[in-house]
């Protein structure tokens, strides 16, 4: 699956100084690598459906068997073998007989930041060891899915080393002299063999995240589905950021792939668009999602055009952006494989009769593309009025109360149909704009 930032930035994938995104719900991890790996992986999910099944497969178990995790190894075991490697190279020579005569006592003395790094490095190489091995082990006791066992298999033959069994007994009251040769040993033997496992150890770590992430927020895997035919079946779909979200059904396929959404500013529209664009992203990474039920297709990719900027640099204006955004989306759908597309109140940086032909035009071109699923939302409820006899078409809105004395309220509830709501002045005046512009402070 492939993404862009802008896709990002439109969903809330990932936390900024204003907020806190979707990955802060995802990222449980224990140890700075495993976070570092889970961020990359988010930007690059499964390539292929049959990669993706086995990464829900993997994740799947991590929910179900979370107790197997090995707890002995922390961050600071992480950084302490970086350090310990890192230092490497100051020691050329293993450590002398005459050192081993002076006696610990000696070198606690007068050695005494070398005695305890060497003490501290290897009982925490020791520690990422053993819970190496309680990962390796773990496919001779359970039936493992595929893509685990490689990596449990991989770090298995990675420990396959003469060093191993020292590390894995050595005391941490084990005399001075053995910690200093084991230590010697290892820097010399097992750089490459433990960085590679840290490498193995990140990737679980990472998963393991996600299935923790899944299981602590009650979320479902979905049924993954190939390519084609395109769909999208969700019941109670929910956006993971609101704290009090109402939950959204709704039913793609591929004789109805293309959405209308109507309704009023701040009705909800925009957050049910991108509640869909994150539970797609979600069940790429083969992670549980926010919904009771959810079948998707294997998507190439989610485009969004909901929060175009201008470029003042190259001086290219608000709609000048917004046309380029919507001709990369065109090039994007010229494939074959399945996008999904956002795009939420089209062409706003021109006026309602350009934004009304550019947007139905727009429509007209999309519903050429029936291998694509596709949300647009707007305010130009004549635009919806104009596909409304078109039966490949869906057509919802969210309900906007409006009581006599002006006032309204929304129920964020998705209702079949067309919406043809305006309250823009309302909020003007509730907000007490007029009032303020006419003079009255009151």
């Amino acid at each position: 699956m492939l993404n862009d930032n802008t896709t990002f930035k439109d969903l809330s994938i990932f936390s900024t100084s204003e907020s806190m995104g979707v990955i802060s719900l995802l990222d449980r991890t224990v140890t700075s690598i495993g976070k570092e790996h889970l961020y990359r992986y988010v930007k690059h999910p499964p390539e292929t459906f049959e990669q993706l099944q086995q990464m829900q497969d993997a994740i799947r178990f991590w929910t179900e068997h979370s107790e197997l995790w090995p707890k002995v190894i922390t961050n600071g075991t992480i950084v302490m073998i970086e350090k310990f490697f890192e230092a490497a190279d100051h020691v050329s020579t293993p450590p002398s007989d005459f050192s081993y005569f002076l006696g610990e006592g000696f070198q606690k003395l007068f050695n005494k930041s070398e005695y305890f790094f060497t003490r501290f490095s290897i009982s925490h190489i020791s520690d990422f060891i053993r819970g190496c091995k309680e990962l390796s082990d773990l496919s001779d006791s359970h039936e493992v899915p595929e893509l685990l066992a490689n990596e449990l298999n991989a770090i298995k033959k990675e420990l396959e080393h003469r060093l191993t069994n020292d590390l894995l007994t050595i005391s941490k009251d084990a005399p001075h002299r053995e910690q200093a040769k084991l230590s010697y040993y290892t820097r010399r033997e097992m750089k490459n063999p433990i960085y590679r496992l840290l490498q193995h150890y990140a990737r679980l770590d990472a998963w393991c995240s996600l299935a923790k992430a899944t299981k602590e927020h009650n979320w479902t895997f979905p049924a993954l589905q190939k390519a084609k035919p395109v769909c999208f079946k969700a019941k109670g779909l929910v956006h993971p950021l609101l704290k009090q979200p109402k939950g959204y059904d709704i039913n793609f396929d591929e004789h109805q792939n293309f959405l209308i959404l109507t309704g009023a500013n701040m009705s909800g529209k925009t957050t049910f668009m991108r509640a869909i664009g994150v539970a797609v992203l979600l069940s790429h990474l083969g992670t549980g999602v926010p919904a009771k039920e959810l079948s998707v297709s294997f998507f190439k990719g989610v485009i969004t055009n909901m929060h175009v900027e201008d470029d003042l640099l190259k001086g290219e204006s608000y709609f000048l952006a917004e046309v380029k955004r919507m001709k990369m989306t065109a090039q994007k759908l010229q494939k074959q494989e399945p996008h999904l597309v956002l795009m939420d109140e089209l062409f706003k940086g021109t006026n309602v009769h350009d934004a009304y032909e550019c947007t139905k035009a727009v429509i007209e071109g999309l519903l050429n593309r029936p291998d694509h699923l596709m949300v647009l939302s707007t305010h130009l409820y004549e635009v919806a009025r104009h596909f409304e006899a078109r039966k490949d078409i869906l057509f919802n809105y969210f309900v906007t109360n409006m009581a006599d004395d002006k006032s309204y309220n929304f129920e964020y509830e998705l209702r079949n149909g067309i919406s043809n709501d305006r309250i823009g002045y309302r909020i003007l005046k509730k907000e007490g704009v007029l009032d303020l512009l006419k003079g009255n402070t009151e």
